[in-house]
């Protein structure tokens, strides 16, 4: 990755920079220098502008993967079918909106199964029912003689299960089992975005448990932005099911941010409002705030509202940017000052943006060595 991209804490999706749009992908993506020529090429983002690009370019990379396979070169091609999975699942930002976003939706977890067609352990792609309704995860566990610890891999509000795929071989790598789950209101998870889907990844906890594979005592959860918010949510709903917990960035845990940074939030995501990547003529896809919307929001996700904050007693682990213009980092000394006084840690980084994934080489590796220590102990 080249030395320097510059910083911007915005939802600009026509640069290319620490902090900004391409954030969320830059860790999946080999060569940036490639990255930034697709980009200098899109002209928009309604789905007929943007798609295409994002087709062309993830095809390139499954062509690719598709004749490293034919020669038995299964790592290469594991790399190039990765490659084209993080182009195509840009085009599907932030999610199935519409039929031709369904579209590359497919083409990204096509990609990501080649990704996984040859890996030992194997990826299991299960189902559990929750109220009614069907959940599909991805499940893996190292080979062992006795259950193991076990991590529920939580996603947020605009990257699915596929993008989590290097958190899951972390878990492997550190003899836990792993399994993914894309969020309420995404991919493959049926119920809406609610504080009440929480019972959804309960319901994940419980299917870790009843594999015998995991040692049910032992569970653990790590989640990124939205799913840093929800990792703590269930660690309150369900501190007799988590035994630990790692939250990157996530809000509203209960920290009440002044007039003066709650305006400059608003002015932010109404920012990010204006930008369409659906159709020409359809919503925009993160729809406008005010303040007193945002006031009420919280009166209703807050875990500080939900009175969850002195049911997490398990051990946390917290990590953010200081300049995340999504998550305030108000948040994490939030929690260092309410509920248990002990028990809790965190990493901030004091030039990093929402969930500091410019340090990401640093704070992944370290989540789940924490992980491994605290399920372990």
């Amino acid at each position: 990755m080249p030395t320097q991209l510059g910083f911007g804490p915005n939802e600009d999706p026509f640069v290319v920079q620490e902090g900004g749009f391409y954030r969320r992908w830059l860790s999946m993506i080999d060569d940036i220098d490639d990255l930034k020529a697709v980009v200098a090429t899109v002209e928009g983002t309604t789905q007929e502008k943007w798609v295409p690009v994002w087709r062309k370019a993830g095809a390139r990379y499954e062509a690719r993967g598709d004749e490293l396979e034919t020669t038995g070169d299964h790592e290469a091609a594991r790399q190039a079918y990765l490659q084209a999975k993080s182009f195509y699942a840009i085009g599907r930002f932030p999610g199935e909106i519409t039929d031709v976003k369904r579209e590359i939706s497919n083409d990204c977890a096509r990609a990501y199964r080649k990704a996984c067609a040859h890996l030992d352990p194997p990826l299991e792609v299960v189902e559990f029912e929750h109220d009614g309704k069907t959940i599909r995860a991805h499940f893996r566990a190292p080979q062992a003689d006795q259950p193991l610890p076990a991590v529920l891999i939580m996603c947020g509000a605009d990257v699915f299960k596929e993008d989590r795929g290097w958190a899951q071989e972390l878990c492997i790598e550190n003899g836990m089992v792993g399994l993914v789950m894309d969020g309420p209101g995404t991919g493959e998870n049926p119920f809406p975005w609610a504080p009440e889907s929480v019972s959804a990844w309960e319901a994940a906890l419980d299917y870790l448990a009843a594999r015998p594979e995991v040692d049910s005592d032992r569970i653990g959860a790590f989640g990124i932005s939205r799913g840093g918010y929800s990792v703590m949510q269930l660690a309150g709903t369900a501190p007799d099911k988590v035994s630990a917990v790692v939250a990157n960035a996530g809000h509203p845990f209960g920290y009440v941010m002044g007039d003066d940074e709650l305006e400059e939030f608003v002015t932010v995501r109404n920012i990010r409002s204006t930008w369409k990547f659906g159709e020409p003529d359809g919503p925009p896809s993160f729809a406008p705030t005010s303040v007193e919307q945002e006031r009420e929001g919280f009166s209703r996700w807050a875990l500080s509202e939900q009175g969850l904050l002195d049911k997490i007693t398990m051990p946390v682990f917290m990590i953010n940017g200081k300049l995340d213009h999504l998550a305030p980092i108000g948040n994490i000394y939030f929690m260092l000052e309410h509920g248990p006084a002990t028990g809790k840690e965190a990493r901030v980084y004091a030039d990093g943006g929402h969930c500091a994934f410019k340090y990401q080489d640093d704070w992944a590796p370290a989540s789940f060595a924490w992980l491994k220590e605290k399920l372990t102990a």
